[in-house]
C-alpha cells in the first residue's frame, strides 16, 4: 500500500481544487492512502475525490481536535502542533503531490525534499537556485494523471 500526500493551499483556485479532486480520485482508484492537512482548499478537494472513488484519506490535523476538519476525511487525526504538522505528513508518505502554492505548501515541499521524499508539482511553486536554473529534486507534471504516474512511479517498491 502506497501513502501519498496530497498538499497544497487552504484556499484555492477552482483550478487547483479541480486538479486536487482528480489526483485523490486517481490515487484512490489505485489503491494509495491519501494523506493530506485536512481541511479546505487543496486539502478538502482531494480528499472529496479519494472519497468518491472509495479510498482511504488521512487528514494530519494542525488543531487539538477535529474542528473544520474536511467531512471527506476518512480519518482525522488532530496534533495540536500548528504547522509543525507538515513534517509528519511529509515524513508518513512514500511520496508528496503539490498542487498550487502557498507558504505552507512551500514548507511541505521542503521538508519533503530535505527528508528524501518525492516530491511531484502540480503549478504553484517552482524552486530555483541563485541562476534561476530549476533545483534539482522536484519534479514538474504536467496534469493530475502524470502527477499520480509520476508518484507512484517514484515511491520505488513497497515491502
Amino acid at each position: 500500500m502506497w501513502q501519498v500526500a496530497v498538499c497544497g493551499p487552504g484556499e484555492c483556485t477552482p483550478q487547483e481544487a479541480e486538479a486536487a479532486r482528480d489526483v485523490g480520485r486517481l490515487l484512490a482508484e489505485r489503491g494509495a492512502v491519501v494523506l493530506c492537512g485536512g481541511y479546505g482548499g487543496v486539502m478538502a478537494a482531494a480528499a472529496a475525490g479519494a472519497r468518491e472513488a472509495g479510498g482511504v484519506v488521512v487528514g494530519v490535523l494542525s488543531g487539538r481536535d477535529r474542528a473544520g476538519a474536511s467531512p471527506d476525511l476518512t480519518v482525522a487525526l488532530p496534533t495540536g502542533l500548528g504547522e509543525a504538522r507538515n513534517a509528519l505528513i511529509v515524513r508518513a508518505a512514500d511520496a508528496v503531490v503539490v498542487v498550487g502554492g502557498s507558504w505552507g505548501t512551500l514548507s511541505e515541499l521542503a521538508l519533503a525534499q530535505r527528508g528524501g521524499t518525492p516530491v511531484v508539482t502540480l503549478g504553484g511553486w517552482r524552486v530555483v537556485d541563485a541562476e534561476g536554473r530549476p533545483v534539482p529534486g522536484p519534479v514538474a507534471a504536467t496534469g493530475p494523471a502524470d502527477a499520480v504516474r509520476l508518484a507512484l512511479r517514484m515511491t520505488g517498491p513497497l515491502i
